[in-house]
């Protein structure tokens, strides 16, 4: 297996993967957008709402704000030690309190851990006009994009390479996909770089595989 980094930019990334199975380059798309674990916004308890849209639409809006996050220091609500309950650990609190006129960005977000912030402060979540409140509490933690597209870590896809040869006779150039060699397109849309999100889904597949093995040879 070789991977060839082609361009990178700050949330984007283009590489080859050579010498792996179109099965294996599938399962690595899936992965790297639906099983890495991201932070996003799962519960809200709104202490005033004045503006124009109602508490569903402004929770669904917030959940789509992406979060950075210390990948080392959060667990899984479901994997976590509290059993679920809520700690440090599994959730984060974030608050937000502010009077109109003006917008809401997603940069008015007030969180309780330094590691945890919008991606992006420049999100637009609701215009509050003349003596308008929005204030209210809300609970973020990792979620899985298998789970919720919110918690979704990238938009990615590929195709296989493409080869271009030159025929003896004729020379005329002739397009050919070679099956084992695949570029990638990976754009984070998450907490993690691209690199992170490649890295991350690269070692879950690792674990994935490791498993299989195991179950495998208890079947001997």
């Amino acid at each position: 297996m070789k991977i060839q980094i082609l361009e990178k930019k700050d949330k984007e990334i283009k590489f080859l993967l050579e010498g792996v199975t179109p099965s294996f380059a599938n399962e690595l798309r899936r992965i790297m957008m639906i099983e890495v674990p991201t932070m996003t916004i799962e519960y809200i308890d709104f202490k005033k709402n004045d503006s124009v849209l109602n508490d569903e639409i402004i929770a669904n809006r917030l959940g789509q704000v992406p979060l950075t996050f210390d990948k080392k220091a959060y667990d899984l609500n479901a994997t976590c030690k509290c059993e679920g309950k809520g700690c440090s650990r599994c959730q984060v609190k974030m608050v937000l309190k502010k009077k109109g006129p003006g917008m809401v960005y997603s940069g008015d977000l007030k969180s309780r851990a330094k590691d945890v912030q919008p991606v992006f402060d420049k999100i637009p979540i609701v215009e509050l006009f003349e003596e308008e409140n929005l204030e209210f509490e809300a609970t973020a933690q990792l979620g899985l994009g298998k789970e919720h597209i919110k918690w979704q870590g990238g938009i990615v896809g590929y195709k296989p390479k493409l080869v271009k040869e030159v025929a003896k006779k004729d020379e005329n150039e002739e397009t050919k996909y070679m099956e084992d060699s695949f570029v990638f397109n990976v754009e984070s849309v998450s907490g993690y770089s691209p690199e992170e999100l490649v890295l991350t889904a690269a070692g879950i597949l690792e674990d994935k595989m490791s498993e299989f093995s195991k179950n495998l040879k208890k079947l001997k």
